[in-house]
């Protein structure tokens, strides 16, 4: 399945006004599981973190959602959102400066295998970015090099377990549900080695996407997905949709940020340099 050509008909749909856009992110904040287990793990790295007038680097900053939670969870810090879509980089600035923040948040195009900005961060984002990535162990030099020691990289990605949906085949042998994905998903220990070779001293890598969370992506975005593949009628069904199922992805995603996951379809990294 096409992903990127809904998530853009999405996108153009909430672009209307600021207000519809904050809304958008809200919404994404709520349904996606990965923004619910990156909001906890941002909330732990603020408290940890005693310096406000940080820099941080949203690496595949895409709608710019990641950037907006940020810079109200952070807003002492400078944030660089970097993607390789001019277009969408132009909105990005165009939408934060609409909103006040454009001396806060900048945006720009950036291929995440040659840019580096030596000792320069403090915290790096990068929320299912690597799995679209070949060349992954350069990235992560990359994002090595750019942190302050004791910075942190945090990183969202599909795990080996089914994380690219693989159990799925289309009829022209196209692997997974979304097929930009240039693998399957990482293996914990294999993905821990890349990061210790990249110049990481400390990192813990946790199972996300569990039992309860993977139902929960399902519901809320794989099944909606599909539908809005097969017809643009199911726009207009789609209010109606998350009327009836909204609560019960609320409590799936909660009780999976909650628990230890003992496996999953996603993994959620924190890299110390």
């Amino acid at each position: 399945m096409h992903y990127d050509p809904i998530k853009r008909q999405l996108g153009n749909l909430f672009n209307r006004s600021p207000f519809l856009r904050k809304l958008f992110y809200h919404l994404l904040d709520l349904l996606l599981l990965r923004a619910w287990h990156v909001k906890k793990a941002l909330r732990s790295f603020k408290m940890g973190s005693p310096d406000k007038r940080i820099n941080i680097l949203d690496a595949g900053s895409g709608f710019g959602q990641y950037c907006y939670r940020m810079s109200n969870l952070f807003p002492e810090a400078k944030i660089l959102g970097v993607d390789v879509k001019q277009e969408q980089m132009d909105d990005c600035n165009n939408f934060f400066r609409q909103i006040g923040k454009g001396e806060q948040v900048s945006f720009q195009v950036a291929d995440l295998t040659t840019y580096k900005v030596t000792n320069h961060y403090h915290l790096i984002l990068s929320v299912d970015v690597m799995e679209h990535i070949l060349e992954d162990e350069q990235v992560f030099e990359n994002f090595s090099a750019s942190l302050q020691p004791g910075g942190v990289l945090l990183i969202s990605t599909p795990s080996d377990q089914g994380g690219s949906d693989t159990d799925h085949h289309d009829e022209e042998g196209v692997h997974g549900f979304i097929e930009e994905h240039v693998r399957d998903g990482y293996n914990k220990e294999e993905l821990t080695a890349k990061l210790i070779k990249a110049g990481f001293s400390k990192v813990e890598v946790s199972y996300t996407y569990g039992s309860y969370g993977s139902v929960a992506w399902k519901l809320s975005m794989k099944y909606p997905i599909q539908l809005l593949g097969v017809s643009k009628i199911f726009y207009l069904l789609l209010p109606f949709y998350y009327l009836v199922l909204f609560p019960l992805c609320v409590l799936l995603n909660w009780v999976d940020v909650n628990l230890i996951n003992q496996s999953g379809t996603g993994l959620l990294v924190i890299a110390v340099k």
